[in-house]
């Protein structure tokens, strides 16, 4: 989802907004830990976005706030590689969002029991070559996993297996004058606290072509 913290929208250009921002992503859109994010072709517009992914473990339709957290199975992390440029050729995010190996997954799923409930309060940071580009608390969410659940579940049956990913924090390459996005050669990490540390390098798209 987007615009999940207050700081991350001050610096978009949208108002915060009172129901939650959603979109899809596309399976063919997930690269594992260590795998590569692959820069498109056609774009050099690609961006960081450290968030927490949420794992359905018991499915459901209409789940009240109160129960939802009974709906999930554990806790990981992603980087929500967003292809600006094409994010933002319309008002709808998903084209941008779901280009193929853009958005990392893992390292690993750790289980609810082992975190505060709903994760929060936990340090969420992303760093591109070593440098720390975002830092923030899961506390700072506007929508919290619970009510992330229910809102979801209105519209959406949920299954096991299914992933939430919470949204990011402020400090996006888009948003910095001058911007700063990912190149052929980086590694990007984002890491949070009781989860572990998400690893990928950049490649771009051209350069595996070639390989192939």
């Amino acid at each position: 989802m987007g615009l999940n913290y207050v700081d991350h929208t001050k610096e978009s250009p949208y108002e915060q907004p009172d129901y939650p921002t959603l979109f899809l992503r596309l399976t063919t859109s997930l690269t594992a830990h260590e795998s590569p994010i692959v820069r498109p072709a056609c774009s050099d517009s690609l961006d960081f976005e450290g968030e927490l992914a949420v794992v359905i473990g018991k499915g459901g339709r209409h789940i009240p706030r109160e129960q939802a957290l009974d709906h999930v199975f554990g806790y990981s992390v992603f980087n929500d590689g967003s292809v600006r440029e094409y994010q933002f050729k319309t008002p709808q995010w998903t084209v941008g969002k779901t280009f193929d190996s853009t958005g990392g997954f893992g390292p690993a799923v750790v289980t609810a029991d082992e975190l505060p409930p709903g994760a929060r309060g936990l340090l969420l940071e992303t760093r591109l070559n070593g440098q720390t580009v975002q830092s923030a608390n899961t506390e700072d969410m506007v929508f919290d996993v619970a009510t992330l659940i229910q809102v979801i579940s209105e519209a959406i049956t949920l299954h096991p297996g299914d992933v939430i990913v919470a949204g990011t924090p402020a400090g996006i390459g888009w948003a910095r004058n001058p911007k700063l996005l990912m190149r052929d050669g980086d590694v990007c990490e984002v890491s949070i606290e009781g989860i572990g540390t998400l690893r990928n390098p950049v490649v771009d798209e051209t350069r595996l072509q070639a390989r192939a």
